[in-house]
């Protein structure tokens, strides 16, 4: 009898570490071999672009990581869902890949109505969501604790191109925005970055997610004498308001945010987007001094040789290596929990050139805004001279 109380603290350790492991075992999208994680984005219709391209430089990331010998043993499945830039679709396919894919995590979801659509289910599921490519402040402040963002605010490019035409003594602002929560977020943060400088938006003008119907979008800006107007809006409709600017003499200078898609506007414009303002929350992918430029572009000649290093793709693969460098933090024992602390403790990571930080109170890695330009049907900095090679 005496032997029990001495094998009683033994078996209660057993069994407490034996239901440890069935949790571990449990854990949504995690095995012994796979993390399976989960990408609901643009596939199809006008800004399958974006999502593609995303798709591109994550799949580069993920492959490399997995070609030397996964994340302390496992490999990374992503597994790709198609939600058409629609809040609707966004929901039903994010759904479907957290409770029937069991999807460990989300990843480098695109758009801010779509990915304001799913808050509601990362947070009631306790599902992370890494790497959206989105500037909203919804998914900034408050923070929310299962949302991990990589990229600058819309509050943050707002203020740099506001910046840059003030300081070139430019006064009179509008605003082309699509009518939904991406527009909008551009529209509060141009408001917001102009109050703090002192000055109103003179003008402002909408048109419908979806669609190319921006001549009455035009038509509000008109006869307000503007000298710039920034336009918030993905590659289709924006091309379609340059042109449809350009038939009516506007005068005012024209400038958007990254979410356009750089490299697809260029493509629809060529040279008519001449002297269009982009900032961007990423450095040129040309840039190949940065270590990572360099990286993400032999990554994708390795892994996705169709596609070649763009803006979007860069900021793909530039939120991938963040997550696996998470990933790898967390160790073997991982959890969902477990990887949102890990991404917690970084404090100014060096993602090749890119410094990054996060906290428990500010899941924002980078503040960092590029100021681009179209010139001679390519894309160069801001500051570089009209003409110049």
């Amino acid at each position: 009898m005496r032997f029990f109380p001495r094998f009683f603290p033994q078996c209660c350790c057993f069994a407490i570490t034996l239901a440890a492991g069935i949790v571990h075992a449990a854990e949504p999208g995690v095995s012994d071999t796979h993390i399976r994680l989960g990408m609901v984005n643009a596939q199809t219709g006008a800004a399958s672009g974006l999502g593609r391209a995303m798709r591109d430089g994550a799949t580069a990331v993920f492959q490399e990581a997995n070609r030397r010998g996964g994340i302390h043993g496992r490999s990374i499945e992503l597994v790709v869902a198609d939600d058409g830039y629609d809040p609707d679709r966004a929901i039903s396919e994010t759904l479907r890949l957290v409770e029937e894919k069991q999807v460990f995590a989300l990843f480098g979801n695109v758009g801010t109505p779509t990915t304001n659509a799913v808050i509601p289910i990362v947070e009631e599921m306790k599902v992370p969501l890494v790497g959206a490519f989105t500037g909203a402040m919804t998914l900034r402040r408050p923070v929310v604790h299962e949302i991990i963002n990589f990229r600058a605010s819309y509050d943050d490019e707002s203020d740099a191109l506001v910046q840059y035409f003030v300081s070139r003594g430019i006064k009179r602002f509008g605003v082309l925005y699509q009518d939904d929560g991406f527009g909008n977020a551009v529209l509060d943060g141009t408001v917001r970055a102009l109050q703090r400088r002192g000055m109103q938006l003179v003008a402002k003008g909408a048109f419908q997610r979806g669609t190319t119907a921006v001549k009455a979008g035009l038509a509000a800006l008109i006869g307000h004498d503007l000298q710039v107007v920034i336009m918030a809006g993905p590659y289709t409709p924006v091309a379609a308001f340059v042109r449809e600017a350009s038939q009516a003499k506007l005068k005012a200078a024209l400038a958007t945010v990254s979410f356009v898609g750089t490299d697809s506007l260029l493509q629809l414009l060529g040279t008519e987007g001449n002297n269009i303002l982009i900032s961007q929350v990423v450095p040129l992918p040309e840039e190949r001094t940065l270590p990572i430029a360099a990286e993400c572009a032999d990554l994708l000649a390795r892994h996705v040789p169709a596609a070649r290093l763009s803006f979007v793709s860069f900021e793909g693969c530039i939120s991938a290596t963040l997550m696996v460098a998470a990933l790898r933090r967390t160790g073997a024992d991982l959890t969902r929990e477990r990887l949102i602390r890990s991404f917690e403790t970084f404090e100014r990571l060096d993602l090749g050139g890119l410094q990054v930080t996060l906290r428990a109170d500010d899941h924002q890695a980078s503040t960092a805004v590029f100021l681009t330009r179209i010139a001679d049907g390519r894309i160069v900095p801001a500051d570089l001279a009209p003409g110049a090679k």
